[in-house]
């Protein structure tokens, strides 16, 4: 249990490690703000014996003024051959990852749609999932697979977008993926049909949810695909499917168990699972893992660990995490990625809490807290900043460990209710995207108190909190916090055992026949100053 948790922290680390070749986000460029994406229609057919993609792209956006010229992402390896706008040809210049579209005419404010021809060979991913792109590789059988990652790079790697965390497809997407007819395409949504036509075979899938740009990829390979009925804490029957190499299928009912395990207690914490409308999906890759949304990659090789009574594969269970804290509540800036990243990984924790108890949750983090955390920079570094600056492996510890103290200073009754009132609001969900402000003001009028002195502390800096103690003649001790303008709950241990008590700035005294512990399990990432 112990190294399956905390491996995930090491992943994360050393996923933000490798040198980044690609990445996403960044400053919105003015051309692309005036543009709203609600739709991406992707018709492609893949080539795997030269490795190559060709087809199109329609992006549907509603412009929010007139425009001259319009703006997309696209990686500049592959070739376009022609571009329409409203089903017009128009010109356009292609460089630096980006296309150009110079309109003939000015483009009145409201619905349009572009459409771009291309074909070309895609970026391989050196080491997927830590460095994103198209892996072309075989089974074990000397079966063609490819795999598709692309949170690093955005979904600029195969297909023109928007490739910017602010902006989802509204209205969602269809993917019509064209393969060999000896693989079976996994995507995103329901899979709508599927059409044969010689030694091809092309795949519809269609997601009529909100998606992020870096999870619109699909997965081939001889896969089969094996399926129940999942009912969700709502009531809701939703799909369960596992595609999954043939040659394991013995392998995919065991791994379902486990599966549902986890939905339930992601459930309870953060409420229905969002897309139930379409399906709870899995898809086996070379690669570790990574959230796609209803169809998360799957790579640990069904190497599980225990906790509790129950095996428990740690990988799975952290991806299907980020259906809610990162598919259903979004950042809007990579900036904050620590609330998908940091809230994902804290869920990872409650596992333990719920099946080995509050007594191995708190020891969890107690060493995470000793051990996992650097603290090199802050979790937040500024606006308008790249996936590839953002990334940084704290946003995976610190950030759960930060919930684990919010959930100490509030308290486990108001704490819980809180964080699932948050996961499962309106105002912050789905197409309504979130930034650190929005925790800090929602997480404030939960509690009853500031919270921002907190934020600032844990979040926007590396500091530690301060805790001080000063000895005292007779047996006393004064105890104060230094450097944070609030009162916050610690607990001491005295002669009497342990007591919770409030500290500020202004010191406190109290007695104590040795010398009294502070903060014993570790609820704060502090440091403890003895006079």
């Amino acid at each position: 249990m112990k190294k399956i948790l905390l491996s995930i922290f090491c992943f994360g680390a050393a996923f933000f490690a490798q040198a980044q070749i690609l990445t996403t986000g960044g400053k919105l460029k003015p051309e692309q703000a005036i543009m709203d994406v609600r739709h991406y229609t992707l018709n492609l057919a893949v080539n795997v014996d030269d490795e190559s993609i060709a087809g199109n792209t329609i992006v549907d956006v509603i412009l929010s003024e007139p425009t001259n010229v319009l703006l997309l992402d696209l990686m500049d390896n592959f070739a376009i051959s022609k571009v329409l706008v409203n089903n017009r040809v128009e010109s356009f210049t292609f460089n630096n990852d980006l296309i150009v579209i110079n309109l003939k005419n000015t483009l009145k404010a409201g619905k349009a749609s572009i459409q771009v021809f291309y074909s070309g060979k895609p970026h391989v991913a050196i080491r997927p999932p830590w460095e994103d792109g198209f892996t072309w590789t075989k089974d074990a059988n000397g079966t063609p697979r490819v795999e598709v990652t692309a949170e690093g790079g955005g979904g600029k790697i195969f297909f023109p977008s928007k490739d910017h965390p602010s902006d989802e497809p509204n209205e969602g997407v269809i993917m019509n993926i064209t393969v060999p007819n000896n693989l079976v395409v996994a995507g995103p949504g329901l899979l709508r049909k599927i059409t044969k036509k010689g030694d091809k075979v092309t795949y519809h899938w269609q997601t009529k949810y909100t998606i992020n740009n870096y999870n619109i990829v699909f997965n081939a390979a001889d896969y089969t695909v094996v399926k129940r009925l999942y009912t969700t804490s709502e009531g809701n029957k939703v799909p369960m499917e596992f595609y999954v190499l043939k040659y394991n299928v013995d392998k995919a009912q065991k791994h379902l168990d486990l599966l549902e395990r986890s939905m339930q207690m992601q459930e309870k914490y953060f409420g229905e699972y969002p897309w139930i409308n379409e399906k709870i999906g899995i898809v086996e890759t070379e690669h570790m893992g990574m959230e796609h949304q209803t169809m998360n990659a799957y790579g640990a090789k069904f190497k599980y660990s225990k906790i509790g009574a129950y095996d428990f594969d740690g990988l799975m269970h952290h991806e299907l995490g980020h259906e809610w804290w990162g598919n259903k509540v979004t950042a809007k800036d990579w900036a904050d990625f620590w609330i998908q990243e940091g809230i994902c990984t804290f869920g990872d924790a409650l596992f333990i809490r719920e099946h080995e108890g509050i007594d191995a949750y708190v020891k969890h983090f107690k060493r995470v807290g000793q051990t996992a955390i650097k603290n090199n920079k802050p979790l937040v570094q500024g606006k308008d900043i790249d996936g590839k600056t953002a990334y940084e492996g704290d946003i995976y510890p610190k950030g759960a460990f930060f919930m684990h103290t919010l959930a100490y200073i509030m308290g486990d009754d108001l704490f819980y209710p809180a964080l699932k009132k948050f996961a499962t609001s309106t105002q912050y969900t789905y197409h309504n995207k979130v930034v650190t402000a929005d925790l800090e003001a929602f997480f404030s009028k939960e509690a009853g108190i500031d919270l921002k002195p907190l934020f600032d502390l844990f979040i926007f800096s590396t500091n530690k909190l301060e805790i001080s103690m000063k000895e005292l003649p007779n047996n006393r001790y004064a105890l104060q916090l230094n450097n944070i303008k609030m009162s916050l709950p610690v607990d001491v241990v005295t002669h009497e055992g342990t007591k919770r008590l409030n500290l500020s700035e202004k010191p406190i005294i109290i007695n104590s026949n040795v010398m009294p512990s502070v903060d014993p399990n570790w609820f704060y990432l502090r440091k403890i100053i003895i006079e």
